[in-house]
């Protein structure tokens, strides 16, 4: 049965359909950061789209909205330790789990973004292809995620300006590899990422830091 058909029958049946995605995959350092949100089948909130179809000002925008007039909403993190203990794929799927866990209402119907969904979910659970795009509730995560993750990086980026988080929010840009042959690594990155771990092997030296990204 397609996507829309499941989610079909549990509106029709007067359910709740939540919708999750995390931020945070490819980046060096930081946690994955998971949303999850059931919008309700009332919701008037108009562009919500994928995270990274839309602007800074646009997602800032939604974000408040999306918190204000959804029925309800979570947050899960992963942090660096426990993706480089159960690599980026599961610490995803265990910060989207967690996402549904904080929110304050519990739902019929969990739809993720991707081919996999996590395990041992208490309610009925699917994952969609692009579901970020295609699933109203998924965007909604998508935003909710992306905004709160970056907002951790600029906050690690006022401790530690010279690392330039605010620019590159941790993604191994050209600036940013260039920047980290020069200075020591943080305890916050992923110590198992390949250009990491490149340093690591060169001799690259780890500071311990003062955040609640590690």
């Amino acid at each position: 049965m397609m996507h829309e058909e499941i989610i079909k029958n549990i509106i029709l049946k007067n359910g709740f359909v939540c919708g999750a995605d995390e931020a945070g995959r490819g980046p060096l350092v930081g946690p994955v950061v998971a949303a999850c949100v059931i919008l309700g089948n009332d919701c008037k909130i108009e562009g919500i789209n994928d995270s990274k179809k839309l602007t800074e000002k646009k997602r800032e925008s939604l974000f408040t909205k999306i918190k204000e007039e959804a029925l309800a909403y979570g947050i899960g993190i992963c942090s660096p330790k426990e993706i480089d203990e159960m690599n980026i794929l599961n610490a995803s799927l265990e910060a989207m789990k967690r996402a549904y866990f904080d929110m304050n209402k519990r739902a019929d119907l969990f739809v993720c973004d991707g081919k996999f969904y996590p395990k041992d979910m208490p309610i009925q659970s699917i994952a969609v292809v692009k579901g970020d795009s295609l699933v109203k509730e998924v965007g909604a995560a998508s935003i909710l995620a992306k905004v709160t993750r970056d907002k951790l990086l600029v906050e690690l980026d006022s401790k530690y300006p010279e690392y330039g988080f605010k620019k590159h929010k941790g993604y191994p840009t050209k600036a940013h590899l260039e920047i980290l042959e020069k200075l020591p690594i943080l305890s916050c990155y992923r110590m198992t990422y390949g250009p990491i771990k490149k340093l690591l092997a060169q001799g690259a030296s780890i500071i311990d830091v003062d955040s609640a990204l590690k």
